[in-house]
């Protein structure tokens, strides 16, 4: 296996190379400052808005034919190997435009015209994945764009007559280009060693050489999708040293369905890892959803997340009570604990100097139980939930077989209501209150008031949703998929 010192990768069908630019510089500001393609825009800088939406498509997974993601929070040394598409590429040959961009036009989609590029951006992915254009997908499509003049309507009914364009030629032409462009630095196996302006940046292709390069750099931060440590560049101006990106490590970017259960690797995004509990845990499948945008899910990473260690971290609750293990190496030893261990309190988890966490093991859930999630938040798309509720029950009657039930955004680490899961153990449903709940979980919690709640509604609102959850049916309604009807738009 061989390295390179240059960032090779094809933008709007022209291969770029570069070997000079500081590892923690965004796409959009070598964008916007050195290629004078301003057509993305810098709305928020943390991959709130969407303003700066373009395409990215991956060398490594042939079925990937370009998904949206903010280049706001993107580093530069991420998009080695890659084919970027911004607002400048999508029209054909002598200004032919796009599909989309025809039905922007046509239905008036564009006002001030600050967002548009964004949103023309987020359709011309959907489009390009082959997905439909109901109000359900567009709902899920658009949730990361934001339109400052309010206009939704005519973007929505721009979106709604792409199901009848046609994919040109020249479109067709377009991707067969990146899909060659993909195959050879996918084929080329070659890893990207970047020095420049003081700091490095490292994107080894193996397992064995990303682990050997964590372990002689324990301090290097590790790169995964970066929708958290884009933030803390962007926002709070942090510098590093180097950077060690688990993108292309091949070994980490498996979803592997097994006898026990289900191993999601560090480099899987959460758009790949939702596919996989689509339908035999929709509840995680609906919090995944609800989880960012399609921006954040394409780059974000379900392993990063955990590494974390967010109290308001809307997975690692619904991980908790499935029972699953983090996998953690250091050079080539491996250890698995209980995730519920992993998190050991505010910003600290239970990892070692030159240690990362490889991946996630989730057992298949017992055809016996239910999982039931329910996330309470101010906006119903992208934002931080006020209180995350995840359970994993057995019933036998209408008595509470087993229990286990874990929150977010009550305590400064995920975790289990364990006070809680004793009170109920056993107990007829029927006899359950909402006085008797707050008061076993005030055992469990000390919840804080901020921005999105106070204690007494994160109390009171926590005891509604357990209640709740052991009202559901065996019959397959589970809580947020069965109360939240998709084919209703809500932009």
């Amino acid at each position: 296996m061989t390295s390179s010192d240059k960032i090779t990768f094809l933008l709007n069908g022209t291969v770029v190379t570069l070997s000079d630019v500081r590892p923690d510089t965004t796409l959009l500001h070598w964008l916007r400052a050195e290629q004078r393609l301003t057509g993305s825009k810098e709305g928020c800088a943390e991959g709130d808005c969407g303003a700066c939406t373009v395409i990215l498509r991956n060398p490594h997974d042939a079925y990937d034919k370009g998904r949206a993601v903010n280049a706001c929070i993107l580093l530069m040394g991420m998009v080695a190997g890659s084919a970027i598409t911004t607002i400048e590429g999508v029209s054909g040959p002598n200004g032919a435009l796009h599909p989309v961009q025809q039905a922007m036009i046509t239905h008036h989609g564009a006002q001030c015209g600050f967002c548009t590029p964004g949103f023309v951006m987020s359709l011309y992915a959907h489009w390009r994945q082959g997905l439909p254009f109901t109000m359900a997908e567009i709902d899920s499509c658009l949730a990361g764009n934001l339109c400052r003049c309010t206009g939704y309507r005519p973007i929505i009914d721009a979106a709604l007559s792409l199901a009848d364009w046609p994919v040109p030629a020249w479109e067709q032409e377009r991707q067969q280009t990146e899909d060659a462009f993909c195959e050879e630095m996918a084929a080329a196996q070659v890893s990207l060693t970047l020095q420049a302006q003081g700091q490095r940046f490292f994107a080894p292709k193996s397992l064995t050489e990303c682990a050997a390069l964590i372990a002689a750099h324990p301090q290097a931060q590790i790169v995964a999708g970066a929708t958290d440590l884009g933030l803390w560049l962007t926002k709070q101006h942090r510098e590093f040293d180097s950077f060690i990106s688990l993108k292309s490590v091949q070994e980490l970017r498996h979803v592997s369905i097994e006898e026990e259960g289900v191993l999601i690797g560090a480099a899987v995004t959460h758009a790949e890892a939702m596919q996989a509990f689509d339908t035999s845990l929709p509840d995680l499948a609906e919090v995944w959803r609800r989880f960012g945008s399609a921006q954040v899910r394409s780059s974000g990473t379900v392993v990063g997340n955990v590494a974390n260690g967010s109290p308001i971290g809307d997975i690692s609750p619904c991980l908790i009570v499935l029972g699953a293990e983090v996998i953690l190496r250091h050079g080539t030893e491996q250890r698995r604990l209980p995730i519920s261990s992993f998190f050991l309190s505010y910003g600290k988890q239970d990892r070692k100097d030159g240690e990362f966490l490889e991946a996630i093991f989730i057992p298949h859930k017992d055809d016996e139980a239910l999982f039931i999630a329910r996330k309470l938040s101010k906006r119903f798309d992208q934002d931080i939930s006020a209180v995350l509720m995840a359970a994993y029950l057995t019933k036998e009657g209408g008595i509470i077989a087993s229990l286990r039930l874990a929150f977010g955004g009550m305590a400064e680490i995920p975790k289990r209501a364990m006070a809680t899961e004793a009170y109920l153990q056993g107990r007829n449903i029927a006899d359950v209150t909402s006085e008797a709940l707050t008061q076993a979980l005030a055992s469990d919690f000390t919840p804080l008031s901020d921005m999105r709640a106070s204690a007494e509604y994160r109390l009171a609102a926590a005891a509604n949703m357990v209640r709740h959850a052991l009202q559901q049916d065996d019959e397959g309604h589970y809580g947020l998929a069965h109360h939240q009807p998709q084919e209703e738009g809500r932009l």
